[in-house]
Order: structure tokens, then C-alpha cells, then sequence
């Protein structure tokens, strides 16, 4: 399945450790608790998986977090373009909304993504 124990996407979808799957990397699980939305912690306690694989490691997510936000305009935009057929300015607004709705999913899911390009599953 696509979404069963062992898949990225399972890892990708719920923020677990890549390696095993066994817990959450965030201290929270919540993304918004603003404080804590970036909170990771330093490894596994169940497979010992360091998360910080190598320091700025996360900078790399800047990228997929780019190109999440770029997908999620553009879809923004078609909605409330095309399909609602509001203005231009409303358009606008529902994309900007849209973004700092998501913004804090979008930062936890582009490192999900970034840490699952590295990391494989291993079953016990």
C-alpha cells in the first residue's frame, strides 16, 4: 500500500523518523504551535537515527519548501481564477491566505521530504 509502514510517503505524510517509522521527529506533533514548529529531536530514541544528519542539513529544504509554495500559488490561483472566477485582487488575496495558512505544514513537510531523499526504511 501507499501509504503502509515502510513507504516514504508514510514517513513523508505523518513526520516519523525515515529509518524506522516508530515516532515523531517534532517534539510537537501540532505545526501550529508556533513555537515549537520547528522543533526536532536530535535523533531516534527508537533506532538512535541522528536527524541533523550533517549541520545546516535542513538548509536543503528551503528548496522543496520553494517549490511547495510555488505549486500551492499556482493552485491558489486556478481555484480562485478559473474555477470561482473572482477578481484579480481576490485571486491574489486567496493565494497570499492560502500560503500563510499552510506556511507552518509546508515548513514541516518540506523537511520530511528533504530527510526522506537520505534515509531509507529499515525493518527491524
Amino acid at each position: 500500500m501507499m501509504f503502509s509502514k515502510g513507504s516514504k510517503l508514510n514517513s513523508i505524510m505523518k513526520g516519523t523518523c525515515p529509518k524506522c517509522q516508530k515516532e515523531s521527529m517534532y517534539v510537537n506533533k501540532n505545526p501550529y504551535v508556533f513555537k515549537d514548529v520547528l522543533k526536532m529531536h536530535e535523533k531516534c530514541s527508537s533506532c538512535g537515527l541522528k536527524y541533523q544528519i550533517e549541520p545546516s542539513f535542513f538548509y536543503g529544504a528551503m528548496y522543496v519548501s520553494y517549490g511547495l509554495s510555488v505549486a500551492l500559488g499556482v493552485a491558489g490561483f486556478i481555484i480562485g481564477k478559473l474555477i470561482l472566477e473572482l477578481s484579480l485582487v481576490n485571486t491574489l488575496i486567496l493565494m497570499i491566505l492560502t500560503l500563510i495558512l499552510l506556511y507552518p505544514f509546508l515548513l514541516r513537510f518540506s523537511r520530511n521530504i528533504w530527510i526522506n531523499f537520505f534515509v531509507d526504511y529499515e525493518k527491524d
